[in-house]
Formats: C-alpha cells, sequence, structure tokens
C-alpha cells in the first residue's frame, strides 16, 4: 500500500512518521502532486496558524489537490480544520470539504467562589471521545481518551463522527465522503490512537 503524508509548512510530520512505524507502516512524505494523486491513502496532518497554512497550500496549488482526491484523506488537528469552510483563526477561508465553521474557544466566566478550576485555552491533554460512528473507530470504545492541543473547533455538524466536551459539546472527527477529520493526535494518543490510524489504513 502506498501511503503518503502531505509535506507543508504546518505539519507534526516526524511524530505521525514515528506512529507509522511503530505499526509496522512507512509512508512517503512530499508535496509532490503526482504522489499524492496516485497514493492509496493520504495523511494531511497539521500544527500551526490556519492562515499561513492555507497560504502555503495554495502556492504550492495544494488545496485544488486536496479537495479532488478520491482516496481515502486523514486530516489531523490543523489538517482538519483546514478541512472546514472557514477559521475564524484570522479570518480563513478554508479547503470547504466540511460544510463545518472552525471557532475559537470562549472559557466561561466562572464565579469568583467557585470551587471550579477554569478552563484553560488552549486545550491541551487527554479528554474522550464519544458517540463514535464510521469504520475510523471501530473496535474502539465509546468515552476512549485521545490527546488535544487546540484553541479553535468545530462545531457539531452533520459531519460530526466523534464528539468531544470542552467548553461545550464539539466534533472531535468528521467525515464526508473519502475525507476523514479527527481534532486529537492520533500519533500522541497511544494505544487508542494507533488503533484509529490502523483503522484509516484499512479502510
Amino acid at each position: 500500500m502506498a501511503l503518503t503524508i502531505i509535506k507543508y509548512n504546518a505539519g507534526n510530520i516526524q511524530s505521525v512518521l514515528y506512529a507509522l512505524e511503530r505499526i509496522g507502516v512507512s509512508a512517503m512524505v512530499t508535496n509532490d502532486h503526482e504522489e499524492i494523486g496516485k497514493a492509496d491513502k493520504v495523511i494531511f496532518p497539521g500544527v500551526g496558524e490556519a492562515s499561513s497554512a492555507m497560504k502555503y497550500l495554495k502556492e504550492k496549488k495544494l488545496d485544488e489537490l486536496i479537495k479532488n482526491l478520491k482516496q481515502p484523506v486523514l486530516g489531523i488537528c490543523l489538517g482538519m480544520q483546514l478541512m472546514c469552510t472557514y477559521s475564524e483563526e484570522n479570518n480563513t477561508e478554508c479547503l470547504g470539504i466540511f460544510d463545518e465553521y472552525v471557532k475559537k474557544f470562549k472559557a466561561p466566566d466562572r464565579a469568583a467562589n467557585s470551587p471550579l478550576p477554569s478552563l484553560k485555552i488552549p486545550q491541551i491533554g487527554w479528554n474522550n471521545i464519544y458517540d463514535l460512528k464510521s469504520g475510523l473507530f471501530k473496535n474502539i470504545e465509546e468515552k476512549s481518551y485521545c490527546y488535544f492541543v487546540h484553541g479553535y473547533y468545530a462545531a457539531l455538524g452533520n459531519h460530526t463522527i466523534a464528539t468531544t466536551d470542552y467548553v461545550q459539546p464539539y466534533s472531535s472527527a468528521l467525515h464526508k465522503n473519502n475525507f476523514y477529520g479527527v481534532q486529537f493526535h492520533p500519533e500522541k494518543s497511544a494505544v487508542t490512537g494507533e488503533k484509529i490510524l490502523k483503522n484509516f489504513l484499512e479502510l
């Protein structure tokens, strides 16, 4: 199987490669249109800021390429957000694969005498995923824990296939046609993340 990781200026590529190595899979890292187009599966990772990432994708004409891919594609973290229609992060028009807007978390006000800790933005750390749908979560238990690092989120919508609660319920995974996106980092999510990566490779 030919597996390609899209190389661009917002990739957490090394940690994804390590995670794939742990499950016995190798991948090509490239921004070459032909190599990406002929791959059996494509991973679109991301860590960073939406507008500069979109600028790079457009300069390399990767934006049109990604939208027209026919094989299974997995967007991770910022990669998933860039697959949405729009991001509030620097008012960025994104790829428009998922009909979702990406919004900034707004931490709720806490009463001065509240015993509850205030929620920090961005969310950094482990949180659970539930209401799991699609083959991406085959044999994954409800409320399994995954690792998140993000200050922006996609609301619940028609493409939601997993939900997480932080400030409010939001989409921790999306699916439309051959496109999948996860807000968490499967490559940093221990056994659960490895299972999700395996499931993607078996789609």
